[in-house]
């Protein structure tokens, strides 16, 4: 038996055992910890420049070592960009590697900005107002330039916790647009049908029929439309081999559909963004919490209202679905409801199922299998 000791510049020693002789032996040894070259990488910023976005104007305040610097209030549009590149570099060496662009989320007012720091390869950060606004502390008032500020002072306090923004693919954004369109369209046929359903044991039949008749040509042709639409977001996932994969996937979960599905691509980016069946769990607003303190506050475990409302009201129509025909979450929820459970309780617990039935899918990428045995068991 040989045994070598080797020693390493970082003080740790390896002793390795080797059952026969060894003529020569190169050992390469290096130890990586990921998350600590992370932040080295973050703590390497110089400047955080946080950006207040509206319709019409973009400011601009930069911070370095949480002090405010530099404030300029441009144009939210590419000539207004440009502006204030070109004022930036009067004052300051710019290295885009060396700085980072924060924002709050703003839709499509985001895009001219976005659109050009990408090409710049610059380093983005892309955070909720509400995230910035409860991490802030106490505020006394507020107007754009303010807002830019505290931006940025955001960005410089969290630095070693920020997450780069991983922009969507081209095809995962036209998907979005059409998954937004379809929604307007169908918030719409919705206020036109509720109160003509409504209004019949409220007002004389004849009005009634009158009104239904003269809706009656628009909304056929809304709901033409929104099939229209319902085809073109197939027809956008079948182009796509990936997107596809992934839609085969969630859809093989008998209760969720084609919306559901199509959404949960959307708000995990491709499961980029979120990879974990739990933290979409709670990004949806499903995820049970505890609210206790000391003795004196023994609350009930409840989900929290900070989720994503639309991808909740989606999963608890899927729940429905389940429930309904689904034999295993059917006999399931009927089980725990004869035990005294609430029943929202228990269609909770199956939105859960059906969220980790999801991630776990895709995980180990393959269809849904009702009584599927593990292969190691």
């Amino acid at each position: 038996m040989i045994q070598s000791s080797v020693s390493f510049s970082n003080k740790h020693q390896i002793e390795i055992k080797v059952s026969r002789p060894i003529i020569k032996v190169l050992i390469v040894f290096e130890i990586v910890n990921y998350y600590k070259l992370l932040n080295n990488k973050i703590m390497n910023y110089k400047q955080f420049i946080g950006i207040d976005v509206s319709k019409l104007w973009l400011d601009f305040a930069v911070v370095v070592q949480n002090d405010v610097i530099f404030h300029m209030r441009s144009e939210n549009s590419l000539i207004g960009i440009q502006s204030f590149v070109k004022e930036f570099k009067k004052q300051f060496a710019l290295d885009y590697k060396s700085i980072v662009f924060c924002l709050e989320h703003t839709g499509i007012y985001n895009n001219h900005l976005l659109d050009y720091l990408r090409k710049k390869k610059a380093n983005i950060c892309l955070e909720s107002g509400i995230q910035i606004k409860q991490s802030s502390g106490l505020q006394r008032g507020k107007n754009d330039k303010v807002d830019a500020k505290r931006i940025a002072q955001y960005a410089y306090k969290n630095r070693e916790e920020l997450k780069l923004w991983e922009p969507k693919r081209e095809i995962v954004e036209q998907l979005k647009h059409l998954t937004t369109l379809r929604n307007r369209l169908v918030g719409v046929l919705k206020q036109l049908k509720t109160p003509l359903n409504e209004s019949g044991e409220f007002v004389k039949s004849k009005i009634k029929k009158t009104s239904i008749s003269l809706c009656e040509k628009t909304i056929e042709s809304i709901v033409k439309d929104i099939e229209a639409v319902e085809k073109s977001i197939l027809d956008v996932i079948k182009s796509d081999s990936e997107l596809n994969r992934l839609f085969n996937i969630i859809t093989s979960i008998k209760g969720v559909g084609a919306v559901t599905a199509s959404e949960i691509i959307i708000t995990t980016n491709e499961f980029k963004d979120i990879n974990c069946a739990k933290k979409f769990a709670c990004y949806a607003g499903v995820a049970p919490f505890e609210h206790s303190s000391g003795s004196s506050i023994k609350g009930r475990t409840r989900v929290s209202k900070m989720g994503n409302k639309s991808v909740k009201k989606l999963l608890h129509l899927a729940a429905l679905v389940a429930v309904t025909y689904n034999e295993e979450l059917k006999n399931y929820y009927q089980r725990k409801v004869e035990e005294g459970k609430n029943k929202m309780l228990v269609l909770n617990a199956v939105r859960n199922k059906l969220v980790h039935r999801i991630f776990a899918c895709v995980k180990e990428n393959r269809l849904f299998i009702n009584n599927y045995q593990n292969a190691l068991a």
